[in-house]
């Protein structure tokens, strides 16, 4: 409960010191929110994977490496919830985001290949927990630069945020932001260690499997400074930050999987797959799409006052939580 609640409050003052960030640096709140905010909302899970998997607990180091991604990006149907003026994917239109989002996929690609893959390891690692690292740096790389020099830009309507005009005044000086910023990240990272221990804890307690407790539970608590810093985002008029901070949290998490496979010490990581694992990085996938085609699409308006990627997003992860417990 504790362990909740620190996650819950550092995630909701990192949105505030993100928006400030943004401006002091100039980099933009799409970045920032995949840079800055992706991976310090996800550090709680991070640690909690990687301590799973040292402990010999890989189902569950996968689990809520995998899962974070799927319920993350629920989080932005629920954010586009939050959001009246109009559809959250139109409003924040953004190159920087379409680009993430076509990283994601080939990100969650990878750790497939690798479990289909032979169980080749080297110093008892996966060589694809190299190469997915490689391509997040150059992945990352590539999206800089689609900000930097463009090549496609989103038809600006009326309820098209820019970020000159969502500007808020960033209070304190940029080397005070980052202290306090850096301060709320030990703190997610703690909470990590220490909900790892609840997670295994539960398994052996409750009887249920470490698919389970990791895909829905460890992942949907680690990732809500991903849905507080959205909501809060949103309620800024900070909406590329909003999208930037799941898409780069998504990101963020494939990596779990590099880290989780360096600290399992019973062989790869990824060859411990199982069926449901699969299954989550599928429908992984097939949301992501989804996304891409609501944000290239911009639908001004949709069913129930959200996007119609908001509700295919929603629906297809209400179908793999049933099929998962039913």
């Amino acid at each position: 409960m504790l362990t909740g609640i620190a996650i819950l409050w550092s995630g909701t003052k990192i949105a505030y010191l993100a928006i400030a960030l943004a401006e002091k640096t100039g980099l933009g709140q799409a970045i920032v929110g995949a840079v800055f905010i992706g991976i310090s909302t996800s550090l709680s899970g991070s640690i909690l994977s990687i301590t799973a998997a040292a402990n010999n607990h890989p189902d569950l180091a996968i689990s809520n490496a995998i899962g974070g991604i799927a319920v993350q990006t629920l989080f932005l149907a629920i954010a586009d919830m939050t959001y009246r003026k109009a559809n959250l994917e139109h409003a924040s239109a953004s190159i920087e985001n379409i680009a993430q989002t076509s990283l994601l996929i080939i990100l969650l690609i990878l750790p497939l290949l690798a479990a289909l893959g032979p169980p080749v390891t080297v110093l008892q690692t996966h060589p694809f927990s190299l190469l997915l690292l490689l391509s997040y740096i150059g992945g990352m790389y590539v999206v800089s630069k689609v900000k930097s020099a463009p090549m496609w830009k989103a038809v600006q309507t009326s309820s098209t945020q820019t970020e000159t005009e969502d500007a808020h005044k960033a209070s304190g000086s940029l080397k005070s932001l980052l202290l306090r910023f850096w301060i709320l990240v030990l703190v997610l990272a703690l909470s990590g260690f220490t909900m790892a221990q609840s997670a295994t804890a539960l398994a052996d307690k409750t009887g249920l499997s470490e698919t389970i407790i990791g895909g829905f539970l460890t992942s949907t608590v680690t990732s809500l400074p991903e849905l507080v810093t959205a909501l809060a985002a949103v309620r800024r008029g900070a909406l590329n930050l909003a999208i930037g901070d799941i898409i780069g949290g998504n990101i963020f998490d494939v990596l779990f999987l590099s880290f989780s496979d360096v600290a399992y010490r019973q062989g790869s990581v990824y060859h411990a797959f199982n069926d449901r694992h699969f299954i989550i990085i599928l429908v992984s996938i097939m949301m992501a799409s989804v996304l891409i085609f609501g944000l290239v699409r911009r639908e001004q308006f949709g069913p129930a006052g959200i996007g119609f990627e908001s509700t295919l997003i929603l629906l297809i992860y209400l179908c793999m939580t049933a099929s998962f417990f039913l």
